[in-house]
């Protein structure tokens, strides 16, 4: 009885208090603001974009606005020859202008990733150009090929070519002139990433591989390449997609000439809603363009096996 009537007395056990959820909450709390404010820049102009491609839209022919359903895409595939000649060239100039810099970056790569003396400067010089505007890239690129003060000035007096000749207003020229230029700015892009996953490659990968007398070719292909897989798929991906919307660089150069030969479908796109102030069918443009990416790179992403086994 005795005992019964202590335990009876005995205080019960407190009540277990449920964890506040304020503080696995706060750190989305505190975030919140900048994400909201960062979903309102992206969400505005992506939901602007997609109204405006609907609708006929000039601010000097507002007798014209309305609503157009997608008469601005039936015009697009039906009647539209300059569309498909832009998004040829803009197929073009991805191919070519990513395919070097992966190649010329993956070089300067694997060469800034030995040891010599001076490797620090030699790093410096080979990333530098990545650090310059595309602006001021262009402005360089156009003294250099002035036909007055330029390359070509030189190369006349040398007695390759003649005076006066300018290689951005010929036909046959402009191109690789225009490729030249851009892989200056883009391959230390590649050089960079590259370098920083070839930094994390073990060293006794390559010891195992000579041992095994592997010579530097096979290290290459066996070693170095599939530990490189996903940081070159990933640096190409984000390369073709800014190379297809490349703007600046070739409308200070070129301005999309001579004779059309080198407008992609983003500079069509912004002289079509600049110089033509038609942002209706322009919105439409960059909805196609938009559409045209997301596709590509899904199929990329997909066809590369990104993030799989390199084996």
């Amino acid at each position: 009885m005795a005992q019964a009537a202590a335990v009876a007395k005995s205080p019960a056990p407190p009540r277990r208090r449920r964890a506040s959820a304020t503080p696995r909450r706060l750190p989305y709390l505190l975030i919140a603001p900048a994400g909201l404010l960062m979903l309102g820049f992206i969400a505005y102009p992506v939901i602007s974009v997609f109204y405006y491609s609907l609708q006929d839209y000039n601010p000097t022919k507002p007798w014209r606005n309305g609503y157009a359903g997608f008469g601005n895409f039936t015009k697009i595939f039906t009647d539209d020859p300059v569309f498909w000649d832009t998004l040829v060239f803009s197929a073009k100039w991805v191919f070519v202008e990513v395919g070097l810099q992966l190649l010329f970056g993956l070089a300067l790569a694997l060469i800034v990733n030995q040891t010599f003396v001076g490797r620090g400067l030699g790093r410096a010089l080979v990333f530098s150009p990545w650090a310059v505007s595309g602006v001021l890239t262009s402005a360089i690129w156009v003294l250099l090929y002035n036909s007055q003060t330029g390359i070509t000035r030189y190369l006349a007096d040398l007695g390759i070519g003649s005076y006066g000749t300018s290689w951005l207003s010929d036909t046959s020229t402009v191109f690789p002139a225009a490729i030249v230029a851009d892989l200056w700015r883009g391959v230390p892009f590649f050089a960079i990433l590259i370098l920083a996953d070839l930094q994390s490659v073990s060293k006794d990968l390559y010891e195992a591989a000579e041992v095994d007398g592997a010579g530097r070719i096979k290290q290459f292909w066996h070693i170095t390449l599939p530990h490189l897989k996903d940081a070159i798929i990933l640096s190409t991906l984000l390369r073709a997609v800014w190379e297809f919307n490349n703007v600046d660089l070739l409308y200070t150069l070129t301005g999309g000439g001579p004779a059309g030969e080198t407008t992609t479908l983003p500079l069509y796109i912004a002289n079509t809603s600049v110089e033509s102030h038609d942002f209706g069918y322009a919105s439409a443009l960059t909805t196609v363009a938009f559409v045209i990416l997301l596709f590509c790179s899904i199929v990329y992403l997909r066809l590369s096996k990104f993030g799989g086994d390199n084996k």
